[in-house]
């Protein structure tokens, strides 16, 4: 991924979505020839230049400063994902050419990891890496995954882009697969020469549009919480609350629990899919762990 490429299209696309008024600004004139804000008034709100945001958005960053930094994500109103992004591509921009080399991933799962997931017997459990494969599941999670854990390799973006199910199993595709993307968005900013990431994301452009589409957005978003709908082949629809955690000696590997609101449907279905798990050995073609060191 070229970084210049990422910085010129990220920060005009941020500079696009916000308009004058939303940015407090009075909008001039009739017509507008551009989407959004103009360089200059960007450059007004960030207390720098126009020539030097000029140079900034052309992907040249540099040198820049994180106060420079901060005043830019203040002028287009990033969120903390969007802002983190940001300094992400900045840090790429100015790492010398020995600190551009990918960043070192866990290749497997420590056995203590595996006994965590056995041990959490009440919630669906799930442990992916930063392209996306899920290397293990407790039963539950294998079995509240059970079409995603049919595929030889596990691997969430695949499925959502290219396995036709995946638009039965989320109900909000759609509003899944934008999150999704932004996700990636946010691990491709953090390792942009990692040669594993950028050979997925350019399988999913060359083998779906939607996923083309989305990525032309340049949005970044963070997965630690929310509230996942999820249609399951033998208990129908649940919505589940979903807590995601990194695991610091563990660089690259994601921790992610499913829970639902005591009393709900959901619940119920949750206890049942519990012993549908253990009875029927549910989950085809999946063992606990895929990769262990």
């Amino acid at each position: 991924m070229d970084t210049r490429t990422e910085v010129r299209e990220f920060l005009s696309t941020r500079r696009a979505r916000l308009t004058p008024d939303q940015a407090g600004l009075p909008a001039f004139g009739g017509n507008r020839r551009v989407p959004g804000l103009r360089r200059e008034e960007v450059s007004l709100l960030a207390g720098v230049s126009v020539d030097y945001y000029t140079r900034l958005e052309r992907g040249d960053l540099s040198g820049v400063s994180d106060s420079v930094l901060d005043a830019l994500a203040r002028a287009l109103q990033l969120d903390e994902a969007e802002t983190a992004h940001l300094f992400d591509l900045a840090r790429t921009a100015n790492a010398s050419p020995v600190a551009r080399k990918p960043r070192k991933k866990t290749e497997g799962l420590r056995p203590s990891i595996l006994r965590l997931l056995d041990a959490m017997t009440e919630a669906p459990a799930l442990v992916r890496n930063n392209y996306f494969d899920y290397l293990a599941g407790n039963t539950l999670g294998r079995a509240l995954y059970a079409p995603l854990f049919a595929e030889p390799a596990p691997n969430s973006a695949r499925f959502a882009f290219l396995n036709p199910a995946a638009q039965d199993f989320y109900p909000e595709w759609e509003r899944n697969t934008q999150e999704l993307v932004a996700a990636m968005r946010g691990e491709a900013g953090r390792n942009p020469y990692d040669k594993k990431l950028t050979d997925l994301v350019g399988e999913l452009s060359t083998r779906s549009e939607r996923f083309r589409t989305l990525w032309a957005a340049h949005n970044v978003r963070f997965h630690r919480t929310g509230v996942k709908r999820l249609n399951h082949p033998v208990f129908s629809e649940l919505e589940l609350t979903y807590e995601a955690f990194e695991l610091p000696a563990d660089p690259g590997l994601h921790l992610s629990t499913y829970t639902a609101e005591p009393g709900t449907a959901s619940a119920d279905k949750l206890k049942l899919l519990a012993s549908w798990a253990a009875t029927d050995a549910a989950v085809p073609g999946a063992s606990r762990d895929r990769t262990t060191r």
